[in-house]
């Protein structure tokens, strides 16, 4: 459905998108893509992009009112503020479909839709939007979309005639819909600038497990992976972008995406969590993701501007500090461990060095711990520390 805007206070609403991509006629795979930031205000453009993308009905109908050379202003959402700016047309309440709309728009007047898309409410209706709202279109078309969509807080799309583009225009933003061809170049350069971070994020990540294992951590050395986790996150999410705007013909990117980020948002949180740092006032795990989700590009290229996010101190001598993890991020790769059972480790231990310096006697002193699970997690530190070194120096 459209994500409507909070007509109060003009913030969109937050909400996840099921982005379903597949071959036309099998089965799709459901792909789902957060469009809510750290900041917990959503993203409802990209939300309705999807019911844009190739492969859906209504880009089916956009498609043709764009073969035939005709314009179009399609109001996704009906109540009674919209229902106050329409004069004219007539009443329909039929289903949707892409021969049905487009033989509307052949009319003078907009075609207003259900919220789920599914149903035509209304067509060849004059729309009537508050003048003084602020626009900068220049076309009658596109001025009276911007005011529509800012009014009512739901999406318009319009479909210019001459220029033969089709526009979204939502939460005060105008989005023009490329084809698939454009949009999968961006997306494969995306694609390519994810695969680099990645490596240079097991880089970093590696030497950092081999410097837990000897207790040689610096803050510098810490805040290096989170940096680096932040930058194949936000890549990321411009990729998830793409594949909600390329619907059906974006399954293969989503594939490959899902394949570079497995684990990558756990990771994130495990790192931040080994070292957040303690104090009067300490920082949250949430605050921290938060902090970090409002760096700007440039201050996410220094170190201590994303040292100062998680809480440490806003200053270059700071980054060379010792710091010793708790160790979450390495019982996280002892297998069959549950969560729970790391959340009282790391509370009974307090740090990874005495968590690796522990006997199987002490480890089963831990509410959960029995004595084969004991020794699983010994075993699987041992196992951890020995591949961080030889990876480190061999």
């Amino acid at each position: 459905m459209p994500v409507p805007i909070d007509r109060d206070t003009t913030k969109p609403a937050g909400a996840t998108l099921h982005a379903r991509t597949g071959p036309v006629g099998s089965p799709a795979r459901p792909i789902s893509v957060s469009v809510t930031g750290g900041g917990g205000t959503g993203d409802p453009l990209r939300a309705n992009l999807a019911l844009m993308a190739p492969g859906t009905a209504l880009r089916d109908g956009l498609e043709r009112i764009l073969r035939g050379r005709t314009g179009a202003l399609i109001v996704l959402g009906y109540d009674k503020v919209v229902e106050g700016l329409c004069t004219g047309g007539f009443p329909l309440d039929v289903e949707f479909s892409a021969t049905r709309v487009r033989e509307l728009c052949k009319m003078d007047g907009a075609v207003v839709l259900s919220s789920d898309g599914t149903r035509i409410v209304r067509a060849a209706v004059h729309l009537m939007p508050d003048p003084t709202i602020p626009t900068e279109e220049s076309g009658t078309r596109h001025r009276t979309a911007e005011r529509v969509a800012r009014q009512t807080g739901y999406p318009v799309i319009s479909v210019s005639q001459s220029m033969r583009i089709i526009s979204l225009y939502v939460n005060g933003q105008r989005h023009v819909l490329d084809d698939s061809a454009a949009i999968l170049s961006r997306a494969n350069q995306a694609l390519a600038t994810l695969e680099r971070y990645k490596l240079r994020l097991d880089e970093v990540s590696g030497t950092l497990s081999a410097l837990e294992i000897e207790d040689l951590v610096t803050v510098r050395d810490a805040v290096a992976v989170v940096q680096r986790l932040e930058m194949v996150r936000r890549i990321a999410d411009e990729i998830a972008g793409y594949v909600v705007e390329l619907g059906t013909d974006g399954r293969l990117l989503a594939l490959q995406l899902d394949e570079l980020m497995a684990g990558v948002d756990a990771d994130r949180t495990l790192v931040i969590r080994d070292y957040l740092p303690t104090g009067r006032k300490p920082r949250t795990l949430d605050e921290a993701l938060v902090e970090l989700d409002l760096l700007s590009a440039t201050e996410l290229i220094d170190l201590v501007s994303v040292a100062k996010a998680i809480g440490y101190p806003a200053a270059s001598d700071a980054l060379e500090a010792a710091v010793s993890p708790r160790g979450f991020r390495l019982l996280a790769k002892v297998p069959r461990l549950p969560v729970a059972v790391v959340d009282r480790l790391v509370v009974h231990f307090g740090s990874l060095q005495r968590l690796l310096g522990a006997t199987v006697e002490d480890l089963q002193t831990v509410e959960g711990v029995g004595d084969a699970r004991a020794r699983g997690v010994r075993e699987g530190l041992s196992r951890l520390a020995e591949a961080s070194i030889l990876e480190r120096y061999v």
